[in-house]
């Protein structure tokens, strides 16, 4: 993924961890990395706490705008 000036934070929450209990939390915020590729198969991109991104079924997560302040909070909390 090229950076660009200003990268915009992108959250999705969970909606079905079925088969992935232990890897992902029903109701859960997770960042997300947008691929073009990734969603063509149906994909999406989640990063875990460790920072790392692992690809999991679109219809898994449903995304969200979530306002300013509260993306920044969550961005400054995945990185303590």
């Amino acid at each position: 993924m090229k950076k660009t000036e200003k990268q915009t934070a992108h959250f999705a929450v969970c909606l079905n961890n079925e088969g992935y209990k232990a890897s992902l939390e029903v109701g859960k915020l997770y960042r997300f990395i947008p691929d073009e590729e990734a969603a063509a198969e149906g994909l999406i991109r989640v990063v875990d706490e460790s920072g790392e991104d692992y690809a999991f079924a679109a219809n898994r997560f449903h995304p969200v705008n979530l306002p300013a302040p509260v993306e920044k909070a969550l961005l400054v909390a995945s990185h303590a």
